[in-house]
Order: C-alpha cells, then sequence, then structure tokens
C-alpha cells in the first residue's frame, strides 16, 4: 500500500509548527493517497522515525518521502538521507522513494510576486527588495538565490533586488537591511524566503518594525506558505 510522509523542517516556536501542521493537513485533504503522515527532522514531534513507523503501522509497503523545503542544502543532502538511511535497514521490505524540495519554480515566483504586490500595491522604480533567506554553507544556495533575485526582479520591475541571509552565509540580515536602506529611495520590501513562522520569521519581523520606527519605509511579506499557490504545489508534487 502506497503512503506519504511528509518531513518539515521543525521549529521552537509553537506557532510556527502549528502553521506547518495546519498548512500540511490541508495539503493531506487534497491528496489521494490512502496513508499519509507528518513528521519534522527536528525540535517538533513527531520525529522522522515516528511518523515513518506509523505508515508501516497502517500497512505501507511503499513510502514516498516529501520534504518541506525550498531549496537543497544540508538537511536535503545529509540529514534527510542518513535519517532514511538506517529506516531502510529496520525496513528492507519497504520501498522508499524521496521527492527533491521544491526549488526555484515559476510557480513560486509568480506567488511571491503576488505577496510583495498584496502588501506594497504597485510597485516604482524608487522601491527595492530584500530578499532574506535562511542560509547555508552550501554554495549551490547563493546561485538559487541569485536566481530568485533575478526573476522577483523581473516580474516587478524594480531597480534593485539584494539578498542576505539569516545564519551561515553573508551578507547578514543586518548588514542586508542596513545597505539597501541607504540606497533605496522609495520602500523596502523584505521577502523572508521562508514557508512558516517561527523563530527566523520573529528575527525578520523584529528588524523591519525597529526600522519601520526609526522612521524608514519598510515592509514584509510574512511567509510563503500564506499564497495558496505554495499549497498547491506540494498537492501537485
Amino acid at each position: 500500500m502506497k503512503a506519504i510522509l511528509y518531513i518539515g523542517h521543525g521549529t521552537r516556536s509553537k506557532k510556527g509548527a502549528e502553521e506547518a501542521k495546519s498548512f500540511l493537513q490541508k495539503v493531506m485533504s487534497r491528496v489521494n493517497v490512502p496513508i499519509q503522515e507528518i513528521s519534522f527532522l527536528e525540535l517538533t514531534e513527531p520525529s522522522i522515525d515516528e511518523g515513518f513507523g506509523r505508515c508501516v503501522e497502517r500497512g505501507a509497503t511503499e513510502i514516498t518521502v516529501v520534504p518541506i523545503f525550498l531549496l537543497a542544502a544540508g538537511h536535503i543532502k545529509n540529514d534527510i538521507p542518513e535519517a532514511l538511511f538506517s529506516l531502510r535497514r529496520r525496513f528492507p521490505n519497504v520501498q522508499i522513494n524521496v521527492r527533491n524540495p521544491l526549488g526555484v519554480q515559476e510557480r513560486i515566483l509568480d506567488a511571491i510576486s503576488e505577496l510583495v504586490r498584496e502588501a506594497a500595491g504597485v510597485m516604482t522604480l524608487e522601491d527595492s527588495i530584500l530578499i532574506v533567506g535562511r542560509g547555508s554553507s552550501d554554495a549551490s544556495i547563493h546561485a538559487s538565490f541569485n536566481e530568485i533575485a533575478n526573476g522577483v526582479q523581473k516580474r516587478l520591475n524594480v531597480d534593485h533586488v539584494s539578498v542576505c541571509y539569516l545564519a551561515a552565509a553573508e551578507p547578514r540580515l543586518q548588514e542586508g537591511v542596513e545597505t539597501i536602506l541607504k540606497i533605496t529611495v522609495g520602500r523596502v520590501i523584505v521577502i523572508p524566503y521562508l514557508l512558516f513562522s517561527g523563530l527566523l520569521l520573529t528575527e525578520v519581523d523584529h528588524m523591519v518594525r525597529k526600522r519601520e520606527n526609526q522612521g524608514y519605509q519598510i515592509l514584509h511579506t510574512g511567509p510563503l506558505s500564506r499564497h495558496k499557490e505554495i499549497e498547491d504545489i506540494f498537492v501537485d508534487y
């Protein structure tokens, strides 16, 4: 019997965990597979082992693993394969198929552009965009964000789109915000390249509110999962 095991990142934020689970419940309600379970890589229950075990207990003989991740980095390339390696040994009769993370998609770039227009209205050449990534030491992440920045710039027709990161890569959030504020005449629209709420989004929100209180024209779009297209992509996946 076929099953799907969704693997999210996990968070210490209760709000973020509930948001991720609620999102996945919506996806599951629209996917016609008899067995579906939610799990998380770290910080949030149930774990990958628990979610996988529940699939097997419910009669799964073929499990498709769907990572709820935007881009491929250390978790996708190392942590999830390591967890699945031990499960393959424990359950040799269960076929395991692993989907790729979403990657850079036209549909995601279209959704991001709509989130920006929803938050900021009509964009002008004086406005700038700051994309904030989670961050990784994996070099491929930088290439992906260059592609994302180019796609967003093309769709929103602004002169300046910058990228910064919350951890593990440069420039960091504070530097990214300070730099773009210096060169922007109009508004700065910050795009947190994050699926759900959590501590990382809270960090972005605090930085934006701080600068707004200082008199700057700056705002952020919130998590990407606010746009229904993200749910639709996982359903189609």
